[in-house]
């Protein structure tokens, strides 16, 4: 098996030459990514482009039912929940091991969390765990005994057994953390359907068969993740064989793959917004007047229409109507008008001074980036702002983004995918949840009463109650303006035609357990 799979894997990569017309190797799926993962350690991470891996070689709890946001079992058989909603009980599945042959039982579950949570554990420094604060109302994990562990919570957490299913909440080998410490990203490994094999920085990462996965081996022998961050190469390697998938497909591109029936191209609307931060801790966008002033300036119409050509609908708010229940309908997108953000820049006393706009060449969910920049530079500076782009390669993006754009940038471009009305405002519009705090607010933004609003909602465990309290938070935010709000994106995919089985989530996650590619 194993020098099948070396010669496979030489062979795949001769093909990748680019003088060679390129074909993938047998029973191996060949996936373009559209960048280079940043991790391999599903708590270190927060990028869907690196979810699509983790989600094939990890487990978490409970997962996302096939073609759903609904929690089902995965590594938990089973749960029950207190009255009070603040103790979750979950009974574990027996005779699962991790990929390095430790057993996977209640000790592991609460190592993963204890890891995360709790900084005088002996692993915290393996961090650090941005997205931790999925759960940050856990206060104690309690082993009852070898496959039962119990989540003792501070308050009911409405979102908590979606976030479990998060990749937040994939469980990994104690016993490799420990070998690996903070190398533990380079060297992962879980109980999934996929166990990791080589990382070749820049080239490609490759995870083989779990021949003993505990829902079944994959009829795959293995997955290669080719990180091709420019999109015309990804385009390319495609047309020619050398991929077998691609994820995020340009749009100028959707046509040429829908009329060759040698591809299939998958569309889905997801949760997804795609938005520019503002610096709301420095001039202009410290002024309401200016923020609103920008939404007013940017022709959204002509980006969702002309660049990114019908795969998206103009946003109207911080939160996606994939999320129909929580989704406030009442909201209008703000309309271009460009005298109305001159108006509204005069009124801000915006002197003209020049603004430094952060640009990523690619990265996950973010569409055509570069083309969007430089219309919404045009449009900026058509109403009298200087704009000044400066441009990163994603994970490079992330390290200037992340930890706040004070004194650095006055915007910045940004996507997420999230799964559940409360993650993306939770994590980004809090005052809690500044980028010194640990959060990923970094433009700044703090209104006592979304604050409550969403600590509410956390705790609200009757849907409609918690969609009144959403509501209202976007009805907020949208007058507040701390972003742009731009573009609600539907995902796309393309595959070989002869790629079976292979399907597009609500999630964005690339689940490839069922996929098949015959001979």
């Amino acid at each position: 098996m194993k020098k099948f799979l070396a010669a496979a894997f030489a062979s795949a990569f001769l093909a990748f030459a680019p003088q060679v017309q390129a074909q993938t190797p047998p029973n191996i799926l060949v996936v373009g990514q559209i960048a280079e993962p940043k991790s391999l350690d599903p708590h270190a991470v927060t990028a869907v482009n690196d979810f699509r891996i983790l989600v094939n070689i990890y487990d978490g709890l409970v997962r996302y039912k096939d073609g759903t946001l609904e929690v089902e079992p995965s590594l938990a058989e089973s749960w029950t929940i207190s009255e009070d909603g603040k103790t979750y009980t979950f009974k574990l599945r027996e005779g699962v091991k991790f990929h390095d042959g430790s057993p996977f039982n209640a000790e592991a579950v609460k190592f993963n969390f204890d890891r995360m949570l709790n900084e005088e554990n002996p692993y915290h420094d393996t961090g650090p765990f941005p997205l931790a604060f999925f759960f940050s109302t856990v206060e104690e994990v309690v082993v009852d005994d070898e496959n039962t562990v119990t989540f003792n919570l501070s308050a009911p957490y409405a979102p908590f057994l979606s976030n479990l299913a998060y990749p937040t909440g994939l469980i990994v080998s104690p016993e490799a953390v420990k070998q690996y410490g903070k190398d533990f990203g380079r060297h992962p490994s879980g109980t999934g359907a996929y166990k990791f094999a080589e990382w070749q920085a820049n080239a490609k990462v490759v995870a083989v068969r779990n021949d003993d996965y505990w829902d079944g081996a994959p009829e795959l022998e293995a997955v290669i993740y080719r990180p091709i961050t420019d999109a015309n190469t990804r385009i390319a390697e495609m047309l020619s064989g050398g991929l077998d998938v691609m994820v995020e497909v340009p749009p100028d591109s959707l046509q040429q793959f829908k009329d060759d029936s040698t591809f299939k191209v998958l569309e889905q609307a997801g949760p997804h917004v795609w938005f520019l931060i503002l610096n709301a801790r420095e001039s202009p966008f410290d002024i309401k007047a200016a923020r609103q002033a920008a939404n007013y300036a940017i022709n959204k119409k002509a980006l969702v229409e002309n660049i990114l050509q019908g795969t998206a609908e103009v946003a109207a708010g911080p939160t996606p109507p994939a999320f129909a229940w929580a989704y406030n309908e009442s909201l209008e997108p703000y309309p271009y008008d460009p005298e109305k953000a001159k108006e509204l820049l005069k009124e801000a006393e915006y002197n003209g001074e020049e603004i430094t706009f952060y640009v990523t060449e690619g990265g996950s969910g973010m569409l055509d980036p570069i083309a969007m920049g430089t219309a919404i530079q045009a449009d900026l500076q058509a109403v009298g702002m200087k704009v000044k782009i400066e441009t990163y390669e994603w994970n490079t993006f992330l390290g200037k983004v992340n930890p706040g754009l004070q004194g650095k940038a006055a915007m910045a471009e940004m996507a997420w995918m999230t799964n559940d009305p409360d993650t993306l405002p939770f994590l980004a519009l809090r005052t809690e949840a500044m980028p010194e705090q640990g959060g990923f607010n970094s433009g700044y933004y703090s209104n006592a009463k979304v604050d409550e609003l969403l600590e509410k909602a956390r705790e609200e465990t009757d849907q409609a109650e918690r969609a009144k309290l959403y509501k209202e938070m976007q009805d907020i935010v949208h007058e507040d303006a701390p972003w742009v709000f731009v573009a609600n994106w539907k995902q796309n995919a393309v595959t070989k035609a002869s790629v079976e089985d292979f399907k597009l989530q609500p999630s964005f996650f690339l689940m490839l357990q069922d996929v098949k590619k015959p001979q």
